[in-house]
This record gives structure tokens, sequence and C-alpha cells, in this order.
């Protein structure tokens, strides 16, 4: 008998007022005024299940938009190692403001992006280590449960990477809309017992929005 472990990722509601900016681990608003996306989350994730957060006020938002849409859940622990990359200096910058800030730096960032670090800040490759590590010990700790991180899309990119073992650059290339859910499970016992198991995608950037009966697949 296989023990399943059921990670669902949401990603945070839009943000509003930052755009064209590169906002990462600054803490904007969002808009939590779509009513059918959320009525949709309601009705598909788990309200049985161990609820995590980033720190971020747009995450912790979204997870409280969700219960007003009408699924009751424990109250999410807050995760900072949820949080979305941190691009120290650069953080609301535009690109061509970076750019013309420190062209050396900027120059030296997009030779290899998944692993650079802005200035003051942490690469991508720094995200996947810090995100992997809470994805290790809530699978450990919460063997055979659901868990809902309600978070953002660089650190379920992080999550996807962390759990196939890709590279960062391969990471980074996924696409994940706002409100999107993307969902990975941990897979030990049975014919993997011995191996530590196994993960596998059950969706990825499944959308909450035009789903006729409320249920994401």
């Amino acid at each position: 008998m296989s023990t399943v472990t059921r990670w669902w990722f949401v990603r945070h509601a839009p943000v509003v007022g930052v755009e064209g900016k590169i906002y990462g681990s600054d803490d904007v608003e969002c808009d939590v005024s779509d009513a059918a996306a959320f009525a949709v989350l309601a009705q598909a994730l788990p309200g049985d299940a161990v609820w995590l957060t980033s720190h971020l006020s747009r995450a912790r938002l979204t997870a409280g938009a969700i219960a007003a849409a009408g699924l009751t859940f424990p109250e999410p622990v807050v995760e900072a190692d949820l949080g979305e990359q941190c691009f120290g200096d650069w953080q609301g910058s535009s690109w061509a403001e970076m750019e013309a800030g420190d062209p050396d730096a900027y120059r030296a960032f997009w030779e290899k992006p998944a692993s650079s670090a802005p200035p003051g800040g942490e690469s991508f490759a720094d995200l996947i280590g810090r995100a992997g590590a809470i994805i290790d010990r809530y699978t450990a700790d919460h063997a055979g449960r659901d868990i809902v991180a309600v978070c953002h899309g660089g650190t379920i990119r992080a999550a996807i990477a962390h759990v196939l073992d890709l590279s960062p650059e391969m990471g980074m290339s996924f696409s994940l809309g706002t409100l999107s859910v993307t969902r990975l499970e941990h897979v030990e016992g049975g014919l993997l017992r011995g191996r530590g198991g196994a993960w596998r995608i059950a969706g990825i950037n499944q959308p909450s929005g035009g789903l006729d009966d409320g249920v994401i697949r």
C-alpha cells in the first residue's frame, strides 16, 4: 500500500499598481474581487488539509478570499521560505531602469539568470533551495495528507524544479497564472519502498476560471 502526500500550490491573486515593475519579495497589493474564481477554488481545494501561506500579504489575502468563498480550513501556517524570490536592489524597478542603473550587474545577471543573484538579492537557484527544504520537511512530517500552499509564481516554479530534480534554467520555463493550481504528489511505499519514494505531477498551471463543474482536474 503506497502512501501519497498531495501538494496543492495556489498562486496568489493578481497584483495591482506594479505594472512593468519587478516587485519580487516586496509586499504589494492584490485584487481579490474575482468571486467566480474563488468559488471554484473553494469547491476544488481540500479543506481537511495542512494549509500554508507565505508571509506576504498577497498570499494571506488570497487564502482569506478562498475561505470567504465558502471553504472551511485550519488557520494557515505562515512560512517565510515560501515567499517570492528577492530581487534586492532591483525590486520596484523596470528592466530598463535596472540596466541604466548598473549596466555591468545587469549584463552579468543575464549571462546566467537562473543562478545569478541581483545586487542585494537571491538567485532562482537559492529559491529552489529554500522552497525545497519546506517541501521535504512538510512531506515527511505530514505523510499521507493534503497540503495546500498559497504562495507565488517563483516559489511554485522552484517547487516543480525541486521535486523533478530539474536545473534552475529548466525550472524557470514554466508559465503559472494567478489563481492557478499546481498539484504535485509524493508516493512512498509499495513498489517504491526502500527508495525514498517518488514524485509525480498531477497538474501544472490549472486555471481556476472557466471551469463549468468547479473541479480542478
